[in-house]
């Protein structure tokens, strides 16, 4: 399929919203705006509020490039409201997105798979305290349906999970305790279901939070990323796998772990990523060949697939 700039219709970017994420929505939200108005597509920026769907229709926009982060934009909700009103969206189904953006479930699904993910808790009550600190310290603290690494905390005693679990109830009522990787970080970027060259993540930080994904210039992005061929393609395919297990479809990210002893570890997955100039897919994108303007346009072509 070759479509045409006209072929698109009226395309809002769906973008800022009512999430912790708002600002990097914003951020990616323009810079896909200004790709597509380049490429002389009819394309308007739409900041997310109450009134969205009642705005789409009433100003008759075709289609809907969806680049809102967090919930009520990647975990199925604006995905059901257009499917409903009948107006085509980029990215994963109502399923997919669901899925990807609970932390928790996905992990139970991967883990009932088969597929390699680390030990974890959902943290309901004392007793899972109890279970989580017998996993072993250090742990990761997460809610379980935020991103950006928003709420997330590294914990290395009980006092420090108690608290760690508090703050994250702050953002979400479903907090997660998994054990902590000690290894590399790789991240899998996906574009019309294939995975690109994957990317390894380093930050004097402690982890790969908030601060290092989107603000420092301490952080490393390595592409090509280190592993030999046959390595780099056994994590290409345990991403693809990952993906496809959730039912995301079209792009996304798979994020993962290698441990000391190359042993891979599924993170989580990301159905709406970031298009910032510190993101992850434009970069795995320009590794192949594939410039921001161009993926962009790729990702808005796919909403015109009938799946």
């Amino acid at each position: 399929m070759n479509p045409l700039a006209e072929d698109f219709g009226k395309v809002a970017v769906l973008m800022g919203g009512l999430s912790a994420e708002r600002e990097v929505s914003l951020q990616g939200g323009q810079a896909v705006l200004e790709a597509l108005v380049r490429r002389g597509v009819d394309t308007h920026g739409v900041d997310a509020g109450q009134d969205v769907l009642s705005l789409l229709q009433q100003e008759q926009y075709d289609r809907v490039f969806i680049m809102l982060h967090g919930r009520g934009g990647e975990d199925g909700v604006i995905q059901g409201a257009l499917e409903n009103i009948g107006m085509p969206y980029t990215g994963s189904g109502v399923a997919g997105s669901a899925l990807g953006m609970d932390k928790y479930r996905c992990k139970l699904l991967w883990k009932g798979l088969g597929l390699p993910t680390a030990d974890f808790v959902m943290l309901q009550s004392d007793a899972d305290i109890a279970r989580a600190e017998a996993m072993g310290f250090p742990l990761m603290i997460k809610p379980s349906h935020e991103g950006s690494s928003i709420g997330m905390a590294r914990v290395d005693n009980s006092q420090e999970l108690k608290a760690a679990w508090k703050q994250a109830g702050g953002y979400d009522l479903d907090v997660m305790a998994e054990k902590w990787i000690t290894g590399s970080e790789y991240t899998a970027s996906i574009l019309d279901d294939q995975v690109l060259p994957l990317i390894r993540i380093e930050t004097p930080n402690t982890f790969y939070d908030y601060e290092a994904k989107y603000q420092a210039d301490s952080t490393g992005y390595f592409c090509p990323c280190g592993l030999n061929a046959a390595e780099e393609d056994s994590l290409k395919q345990l991403a693809a796998k990952a993906f496809r297990a959730v039912g995301a479809k079209g792009w996304g990210r798979v994020d993962i772990m290698l441990d000391s002893e190359s042993n891979p570890y599924l993170l989580e997955v990301n159905t709406v990523p970031g298009m910032t100039s510190h993101s992850l897919v434009p970069m795995a994108a320009r590794a192949e060949g594939v410039e921001f303007d161009e993926l962009v346009w790729r990702i808005l072509a796919a909403s015109m697939v009938i799946s």
